[in-house]
């Protein structure tokens, strides 16, 4: 069925000088319309840049309702390569990102000619499609093809290519995306819910280009809270000072123990790579603008099954990953810890769900998690979520409806985002969330409990330091063989901290390449090995409902029905939830997963407000063929590029196809209409296990390192398994605990 919709045009650029975008938002979108004066950047030569052009051309059509020039694609392209930025990861089997481009715009120009006899640009536009479907396809001809794969180099191509297309107003007005009016929220978020102002398509005998928008009466303004309490001056310790501990990274593992830490009256600073975000200053409610939350230092991707590394995974700034995870925050289940014992399969933990849950109750609490009282699914909660649960947007309540036809249960899922104001001691009151269904970009109103607006404002006024945009690059050792001082880089500066300890928070890459760029605890072998990542497929389908995808919180509900399925041919389980999308974000995977361009592409995201996801989470055996190491390339630091292996094992494949029949099922009896894949993988995990014997883990269940023992690892590099549970919860809980356990052996003297 054909749910491809007609919009009025000039929404966006109405709604750009309204109260209902934030000052961020409408920055970052004027700035966008504006048609550049500068020349091309000088990447290419005009050749290639002549080649380029004729390709986006090609993949995109002529521009759409009332604009005669489209965003211009590929100076886009261009200036990002001029610049040498890119998105945080590549496949290992291509060439660097702009000898890629370059050797594939002169690849595609040999295949033209050898299925033409003339030049791409040379070519009528049905040849011109003929070279890109051969492309595509894996097939071309043409020498210049034997360097790298076509169709891998044709898939990121077109992915960086929408991702422009679709960043544009203009083009959000053509699929009828008003996702960015920010700075009121949203109310009305159910399906076929609709607020007074937002757009509605046109009638489908009205020429859209006679029609014209004006913006309805405005909703009323949100809540007033007191003022948060200001901060004090932060504490700074002289570089000479030996402080009681260094923390590198200030994420869901680094920040909660710099708080405790703090709270305990040590002394100690913080190492953050990124920046020091301010979000209602900083934030936008745009994509491509909160990439810069990313991790985009390029990491090489291998194996049968390479994981998308930067805005999927892994994220840079105070606060860590968390600035743009989705909040998504359920228990792993006790089984989970023991899947050895109880699945025959992976290892177990040297820790158990006991050790583990007085630290879930008070992370519950302190950061205000909403959610359904009493949760259906795995042991009884001593104390209840401390609000209910965030109302369900239109993916939520499609999922309840599918899977209540298949006899699932379902509940409205536990989520780090405040659904009424929250106040706590030391933080002040926190709003509410406005269903502005950002979550993975940044949250702008405080209400997602992101470390920023949680664990750093305590450790700041417990009297902790934290030092913004310092990269870490080594370590100074004693005689004996302990950590005596951390070095970075600090505004193209070298420094170094003298201190007693060091706790590693930096993620599942970062840590292990850190520790393998010093030749630190490696005795166990372990370091790098048992790369995990979440089994995390999904299905997607559009529906007779108007969804807007953007509202509401994205992972609104969940079952847990699916955590050990019977009779199934797997070890371990998995979670199903909803989920929202933004619209980057998805067509991004509708050019990865389904590769449409062209007709089909534009056709398909003009149903793009009728579209709803569901996904899972799923267990991921560790296997030691799974591995990040050092490659030979070397990054804008000279630092060698991280690579990671990662092949999906027989278990993991046969977990994938449960899920994915059991998701298009229920999305089938929702009224899904041709359900699409999209195989992914998310989160990083594995790569520095704990256990309970040196010869087999890297730290043991207290997070200390059995070769260096001031050296303390706590993010999740030292999961022995994956869970089948979203991990940033469990991240906190291990760091929460890792600070008890080394404040307990400084009370005892210990060193």
């Amino acid at each position: 069925m054909n749910l491809e919709k007609k919009y009025p045009p000039g929404s966006v650029r109405t709604l750009l000088d309204t109260p209902l975008l934030t000052p961020p938002t409408r920055t970052a979108l004027k700035e966008r319309l504006v048609i550049s004066e500068a020349p091309a950047g000088d990447f290419f030569d005009n050749h290639q840049r002549a080649t380029l052009r004729a390709v986006c051309a090609r993949l995109f059509g002529p521009p759409a309702f009332d604009f005669e020039e489209g965003p211009d694609l590929a100076q886009n392209l261009e200036d990002r390569l001029a610049t040498g930025n890119g998105d945080g990861w590549r496949y290992n089997a291509l060439p660097p990102d702009g000898q890629a481009h370059r050797q594939g715009l002169a690849a595609i120009d040999e295949t033209a000619q050898a299925l033409f006899g003339a030049t791409f640009v040379a070519l009528e536009p049905a040849q011109q499609a003929e070279v890109l479907r051969a492309v595509q396809q894996g097939n071309p001809p043409g020498q210049g093809w034997q360097a790298f794969g076509a169709s891998r180099y044709f898939e990121e191509l077109l992915a960086e290519l929408v991702e422009y297309y679709y960043s544009d107003p203009r083009s959000q007005e053509e699929i009828g995306y008003t996702g960015m009016a920010d700075g009121r929220g949203w109310s009305r978020i159910g399906p076929d819910e609709l607020e007074d102002w937002e757009p509605r398509p046109l009638p489908a005998a009205t020429p859209a280009l006679d029609e014209t928008w004006t913006l309805s009466p405005e909703p009323p303004a949100a809540e007033k809270l007191p003022p948060a309490e200001p901060l004090p001056p932060m504490r700074r310790y002289a570089l000479d000072e030996e402080v009681d501990a260094v923390v590198i990274g200030t994420g869901a593992g680094g920040s909660p123990l710099l708080a405790r830490l703090a709270g305990a009256g040590l002394k100690v600073v913080a190492l953050e790579a990124g920046k020091f975000w301010e979000p209602g200053r900083d934030f936008a409610t745009d994509e491509r603008a909160q990439a810069k939350l990313f991790w985009t230092d390029e990491r090489l991707s291998a194996g049968a099954d390479p994981v998308a590394f930067g805005n999927n995974n892994s994220g840079v700034g105070v606060g860590g990953s968390t600035l743009h995870y989705t909040a998504y925050t359920p228990r792993p289940q006790p089984d989970d810890l023991r899947l050895y014992s109880t699945q025959g399969v992976g290892v177990d933990w040297p820790l158990g769900y006991e050790d583990l849950e007085p630290y879930f109750d008070e992370l519950e609490a302190f950061l205000g998690i909403s959610g359904p009282s009493p949760y259906p699914w795995g042991p009884t909660r001593k104390r209840a979520y401390p609000l209910p649960p965030l109302p369900l947007n239109g993916a939520a309540r499609l999922m309840q409806k599918g899977c209540a036809a298949l006899g699932l249960r379902t509940s409205p899922a536990a989520n780090a985002a405040l659904s009424a104001p929250y106040y706590r001691p030391g933080l002040g009151w926190r709003r509410a969330c406005t269903n502005r269904g950002f979550c993975q970009a940044g949250c702008s109103v405080g209400a997602k409990a992101s470390m920023d607006v949680t664990f750093v404002p305590v450790a700041l006024r417990a009297g902790a330091e934290i030092r913004p945009e310092s990269f870490v690059t080594s370590f100074e050792q004693d005689e004996r063989g302990r950590l005596s001082g951390v070095v970075y880089t600090r505004q193209g500066q070298t420094e170094r901290q003298h201190c007693r300890a060091v706790f590693l928070c930096a993620g599942a890459v970062e840590t292990p390449r850190l520790l393998l760029l010093n030749n630190l605890a490696l005795g166990s072998g372990q370091v790098g090995r048992n790369f995990m990542a979440h089994t995390g497929v999904q299905v997607w389908g559009q529906f007779d409902e108007d969804i807007r995808p953007y509202k509401g919180i994205p992972g609104g509900l969940i079952s847990e029905d699916t955590h050990r399925p019977a009779r199934a041919d797997f070890a371990g389980g998995y979670l199903l939830q909803s989920i929202g999308v933004m619209p980057v974000t998805y067509v991004s995977q509708l050019a990865r997963g389904q590769g449409l361009w062209g007709d089909n592409l534009r056709q398909h995201m003009r149903g793009y407000n009728h579209t709803a996801g569901i996904n899972i989470l799923g267990e991921c055996l560790p296997q030691p063929e799974n591995y990040l190491e050092l490659s030979d390339e070397l990054d804008g630091r000279g630092l060698p590029k991280p690579r990671i292996h990662f092949t999906q094992g027989e278990n993991e494949r046969r977990l994938t196809e449960h899920a994915t029949r059991l998701m298009t099922d229920i999305w089938r009896e929702a009224g899904a209409h041709e359900p699409w894949v999209f195989p992914r993988n998310a989160h990083t995990i594995g790569t520095c296990r704990m256990g309970n014997q040196a010869a087999e883990a890297v730290v043991n269940r207290d997070g200390q390192s059995f070769e260096v023992p001031n050296l303390y690892i706590v993010d999740n590099s030292i999961f022995p398994s994956a869970l089948s549970a979203n991990p940033a919860l469990t991240i906190m809980a291990l760091s929460l605990r890792t600070a008890d356990r080394f404040l307990e052996r400084v009370r005892l003297g210990e060193k």
